[in-house]
């Protein structure tokens, strides 16, 4: 993730100083690549949050499955299939409904993942897809909650040294017993947190979060939404979940 600030620099500069794209008002949150040359539509950020939090569009991550699970915008689905199966895969998602609305994600403004596949959705007879070409690192660095599934949960404690884990619960219930080296930190002083446990020498270390339940820890990753780690993930299941698949 050493290139997320990077990417959402180039995705604003490129909404900016692309002809009619340019407008002083427009904010990083409103920002589009602004292609010429693609047949579907992108969406900003801001779009996508409207989406993730209201609905109105089945999402789609068509990055491979195995980054999926280590991190993906909450609600979105992804396809298990081999590429040749895509399309159909898609098209049992929605009930073989090709007028639903779709909005395709990969890895950010240079992945051609949501390209590729938003071209075939269309020769296929869909009529209503979109792409959030922006992506999963302009996602994370503005702060979108990214969701992680239990098999990334997994892969990161067991091989990734560096991460720091936090329990959203409360002191009492931490307590009581928690996931090794694990540290506290509940929603309500996320703002105000200074030092430990956040890591202060590398800010993109990756941070996962877990709590009683998937709510409880989303709270916590909204709440570190407006601090400067970004490389943050919530565990969207139970602690007892978690806890029993560690040992």
């Amino acid at each position: 993730m050493n290139n997320v600030r990077f990417l959402a620099s180039v995705a604003v500069a490129a909404t900016l100083f692309s002809g009619p794209a340019f407008a002083r008002d427009v904010t990083i949150h409103q920002a589009v690549i602004g292609e010429t040359d693609q047949k579907t539509q992108e969406i900003s950020t801001e779009d996508m949050r409207r989406i993730v939090s209201q609905g109105g569009a089945t999402i789609l991550d068509t990055r491979p499955h195995a980054e999926f699970v280590n991190g993906h915008i909450p609600g979105a689905n992804t396809l298990k299939g081999p590429p040749s199966e895509a399309v159909a895969e898609v098209e049992k998602l929605v009930g073989g409904d090709k007028s639903k609305a779709l909005v395709l994600y990969c890895n950010g403004p240079y992945c051609q993942a949501s390209r590729r596949m938003a071209a075939q959705l269309l020769d296929a007879g869909f009529t209503n897809v979109r792409r959030y070409q922006l992506g999963m690192p302009v996602w994370r660095a503005l702060g979108g909650p990214t969701e992680i599934d239990l098999d990334g949960v997994l892969r990161i404690f067991r091989n990734d040294q560096t991460a720091v884990f936090l329990d959203a619960r409360s002191a009492e219930d931490f307590g009581k017993g928690s996931l090794p080296h694990a540290h506290n930190l509940m929603a309500e002083n996320a703002a105000k947190v200074q030092g430990a446990p956040m890591p202060l020498d590398d800010f993109n270390t990756r941070i996962v979060l877990f709590g009683r339940d998937a709510q409880q820890a989303r709270e916590l990753a909204e709440a570190l939404s407006k601090r400067p780690w970004h490389n943050v993930s919530y565990f969207a299941g139970t602690f007892e979940a978690l806890n029993a698949a560690v040992k």
